[in-house]
């Protein structure tokens, strides 16, 4: 009887994640050893793992390689979402690391989940098969889902955990059911193999059906309208550190795998579903930035701008190709720097030693913190898209190919939204600079990790406004594999 044969198993594809779970797994075990009173050199490991994730998938840029039967695949596309990723969860834990102390929260899972759901994130960026996104997905969701809980003592942390885990769950049953479908009637869950087999055919009703439950669940994940619901609970009641996560690098992940299947497997489907996308988008953009004037939540605010800003993005989906992808991967990454720095600032303040999360709070801070009401005057005059700021460039592309692409009135609606969006940014920008200070105002909770991540935030958001042309190349580099 002849022995089994063993495929090779293509360790170079997993590089990246594979250095992000280890480095996780060696986090928890560290945990267990002293000291027990500081959990800061768990941070700064993980923090070290990110890196080295990061410089791998630069030094990989030009990479072509598929493993595990196609079922993954490292190209350009993929490490740019790597890079962007990295970038997301590095911020996060710069911020994370004297946040977690003030509030009473260190732990070493805390390190453990966040890096496991990073995990879950770049492998969406390299998943070439549906189940392989599906297990990326919840990988990812899993660890998001309890570290919104993290603060055990806060009645809204437990609720928000509890809200993104029941409706995680909802939006996963949808996932697999239109995966199902889909492998019902391709015999397959790989992109490729999808694709080849509704080549040259009309997609039957059964495929189009499996099709529209993919997009119910990554709408959920995005947090597309009319599955937006859990966005602004989750946000406001999570500690804020996990919220930027969830605003930045999982969206981005979502992100990277809906395009890669709208370009591979879903190819067929996209004129049956770019009027769907068309009015998702409308509703998105429309809902978030109405939802958000009525705010004074400034973390429930930015959960409702999170939500305008995917139906922004949902307009490169819309006007499709390579001009419409790269325009997004652009956008995703102007986002990440400026969200998470919008973000860090709300971290990094405090009032009466609770977090400063009302816009009241922030009344003259201008006087009291001139450096840091400075910088979030920047990032939130980025989310406008004020030149030359990287929002201003984010939104000139993606809308740009959209007008080339023939969508002129979704633009339109996207440019009057962008307008609406100005108010309820420019009234915190008001109340830091022209009311008066409040004796209990929100102050600056000094942090040195805290203002390093604020600084990269600016350089990024500031260098993609200033120089946009490097990095919309790499974006069009990026998404070449995908429309060979």
């Amino acid at each position: 009887m002849e022995g089994l044969s063993i495929p090779p198993v293509a360790w170079g594809v997993l590089a990246p994640p594979l250095i992000v779970f280890l480095t996780a797994v060696l986090a928890l075990a560290l945990d267990l050893l002293p000291p027990r009173d500081s959990k800061e050199h768990l941070g700064s490991l993980a923090l070290a793992g990110v890196v080295v994730a990061l410089i791998v998938s630069v030094l990989s840029w030009g990479k072509d390689e598929r493993g595990f039967s196609g079922m993954l695949v490292l190209d350009n596309y993929a490490l740019f979402f790597n890079v962007v990723i990295c970038y997301a969860v590095a911020l996060v834990l710069l911020l994370s690391l004297d946040y977690l102390r003030r509030q009473g929260a260190e732990s070493g899972e805390y390190y453990g989940l966040l890096l496991f759901s990073m995990t879950g994130m770049m492998l969406l960026a390299s998943a070439n098969d549906l189940m392989v996104v599906f297990l990326a997905i919840e990988v990812m969701s899993l660890s998001l889902y309890v570290m919104a809980g993290i603060f055990k003592t806060r009645l809204a942390s437990s609720e928000a955990s509890m809200k993104y885990l029941l409706l995680g769950a909802f939006a996963s049953s949808f996932l697999l059911y239109g995966i199902a479908l889909i492998y019902g009637t391709t015999g397959s869950t790989n992109f490729d193999r999808v694709a080849a087999a509704m080549a040259n055919q009309p997609p039957p009703a059964m495929f189009l059906v499996g099709v529209g439950l993919l997009l119910v669940g990554f709408g959920f994940k995005i947090s597309a309208v009319p599955f937006h619901m859990w966005a602004p609970d989750v946000y406001e009641g999570a500690p804020t550190s996990v919220a930027a996560l969830i605003a930045t690098g999982a969206k981005a992940a979502a992100f990277a795998a809906l395009i890669r299947l709208f370009a591979g497997a879903l190819n067929v489907a996209q004129p049956d579903t770019t009027a769907i996308l068309w009015v998702v988008a409308a509703l998105t953009m429309t809902v978030g930035n109405v939802m958000a004037v009525a705010q004074s939540n400034l973390k429930r605010m930015l959960a409702y701008s999170s939500i305008a800003h995917v139906g922004y993005i949902l307009v490169g989906l819309v006007a499709g190709g390579s001009a419409g992808a790269s325009a997004v991967l652009f956008y995703l990454l102007a986002y990440v720097f400026t969200t998470a720095g919008a973000f860090g600032a709300l971290l990094v303040c405090e009032r009466g030693r609770a977090e400063a999360v009302h816009v009241d709070d922030y009344a003259g801070l201008a006087r009291r913190s001139p450096l840091l009401a400075g910088a979030l005057s920047l990032f939130l005059l980025s989310l406008i898209g004020i030149p030359p700021l990287a929002g201003f460039f984010a939104k000139f592309y993606v809308f740009g190919s959209a007008v080339r692409a023939g969508y002129l009135w979704l633009v339109i609606v996207a440019v009057l939204n962008s307008a609406v969006a100005a108010y309820y940014y420019l009234r915190v920008i008001v109340y830091m600079y022209m009311r008066e200070a409040d004796e209990e105002g929100a102050l600056y909770a000094p942090s040195f990790a805290g203002a390093l991540a604020l600084v990269i935030a600016l350089v990024g958001v500031t260098l993609l406004g200033v120089m946009p042309a490097p990095f919309v190349d790499l974006a069009q580099a990026a998404v070449a594999p995908l429309f060979r």
